[in-house]
């Protein structure tokens, strides 16, 4: 599997992915995002594509704060979830986060989204939970 990672080229291409992901969660829970409104959203952070033998298959957001860093998204194309490119992408944001200086990684997740458990195994913890989201952390040092 070679995997790389680069800035974003096409940010309306990566809120589509974004978007079509999430589309389940968004009418589960009543949330009207379209593609236009998850740009928006996303351009200001540090957007990454995650590639597969040069093919974006992903994108993973993050935004930097004090001391840590905070994956506000990480999205994996259906056609190639369960094949370890979300855990390889987590071990890619905490590697980026150690070079800035992070201390912990932190992340929401939709309760009813799969992806908490790959979070869990990647060392993640619960810190609080509401209605919709695990707020989740992990340290980094």
């Amino acid at each position: 599997m070679n995997m790389c990672y680069q800035p974003t080229a096409d940010l309306m291409a990566s809120a589509q992915l974004t978007y079509t992901n999430m589309r389940g969660y968004y009418e589960h829970y009543g949330v009207d995002w379209q593609q236009l409104k998850i740009c928006e959203q996303i351009s200001d952070l540090e957007n990454w594509d995650v590639l597969l033998n040069g093919d974006v298959v992903g994108a993973m957001r993050l935004a930097f704060y004090d001391e840590g860093c905070y994956i506000r998204d990480l999205q994996v194309d259906a056609a190639f979830q369960n094949m370890g490119i979300g855990a390889a992408a987590i071990n890619e944001c905490a590697r980026s986060a150690v070079l800035r200086g992070a201390m912990q990684l932190r992340l929401r997740v939709f309760k009813i989204s799969p992806a908490h458990k790959l979070y869990t195994r990647s060392g993640f913890s619960i810190d609080k939970e509401d209605d919709r989201f695990y707020y989740m952390s992990k340290s980094l040092v």
